[in-house]
């Protein structure tokens, strides 16, 4: 037990050590931008055991603890040493998006789907809006990939890109301009007013979604992912239907005013004269990378 109890000390030290050194070094290459260089820990209250910690990094990547954790002290570290893990992981060549790299994922695209190779040079298919994507982050890491892939999930899931679709936008002006989009809290309540407007439609909506976003969430904790989209739709839902219980829902305006009406996506769109096309559900080409990083992501 005393030896058991060393070891555990060492390699306590030596995580927090390495942590510290890893990001610091990331910060000094600047990386990152100055308002999301820190590492944040949120435990979740809870009366006894199990207890949950997620670790978000710079950036936006979010990771769990993966075991059962009888104490928020114990939680914290497990939590922190899968981020740390992945962290690691992710700077490995392999983990690099370069043009062998993108070369090589859109085959794999096309040999999973009815595409064919040919359509990796048309962004107005699936298979050249995935090539799109991935050459817009050339040079980027597949965990910076994927918090920019988090946000079409969300656009996806939130039901704007059906929206974009339906309006005959291109999926190239999508993504360009999506890629340079960030995760704040204006997004956010733009989506949380979506969904209380569908709850004005279906009421019980809300609870039945938040039962299972938390659910999703729980799964993929357990099994070691990257936690971003999971825990975002999660807050998003939880944030609408606190909104729902507090206020009455004949108060919020019923005409269609969503945000993604709102957004200056509009007047983006209305330069570039929106092109015909359809935008695809980023599923087609979401999978692909999710896939892949479901494969790689370090337990």
């Amino acid at each position: 037990n005393t030896n058991r109890q060393d070891f555990n000390k060492m390699h306590n030290i030596i995580t927090k050590h390495l942590k510290g050194i890893f990001w610091e070094q990331k910060q000094v290459k600047g990386m990152m931008m100055e308002t999301d260089n820190l590492v944040v820990h949120e435990s979740i209250p809870s009366p006894g055991p199990p207890y949950i910690c997620y670790v978000t990094l710079p950036g936006g990547s979010c990771f769990g603890n993966f075991k059962y954790c009888y104490s928020k002290a114990e939680a914290r570290r497990d939590a922190a040493r899968i981020a740390l893990m992945n962290s690691t992981f992710n700077e490995l060549p392999c983990r690099h998006i370069t043009p062998e790299f993108i070369s090589r994922s859109v085959k794999e695209a096309v040999s999973t789907t009815s595409g064919n190779i040919a359509d990796a040079s048309d962004p107005g298919t699936s298979i050249g809006a995935y090539c799109l994507m991935l050459e817009l982050n050339t040079g980027k890491t597949m965990l910076e990939f994927q918090e920019i892939m988090t946000v079409f999930q969300l656009l996806h899931w939130n039901g704007t890109l059906k929206a974009f679709r339906e309006m005959k936008c291109s999926r190239q002006d999508v993504i360009h301009y999506y890629s340079q989009q960030r995760l704040d809290e204006r997004t956010r309540s733009h989506m949380a007013l979506d969904w209380l407007q569908k709850e004005q439609q279906s009421p019980g909506l809300l609870s039945q979604e938040l039962q299972l976003a938390v659910k999703e969430l729980g799964e993929a904790r357990r099994t070691g992912r990257e936690l971003r989209f999971y825990k975002e739709k999660k807050e998003i839902l939880s944030l609408a239907l606190s909104h729902a219980n507090a206020e009455d829902l004949e108060g919020y305006p019923s005409e269609e005013m969503s945000w993604r009406e709102e957004t200056e996506f509009e007047y983006y769109t209305q330069e570039r004269h929106c092109q015909e096309g359809s935008m695809t559900d980023p599923s087609e080409h979401c999978q692909f990378h999710s896939q892949e990083s479901d494969r790689e992501s370090v337990e």
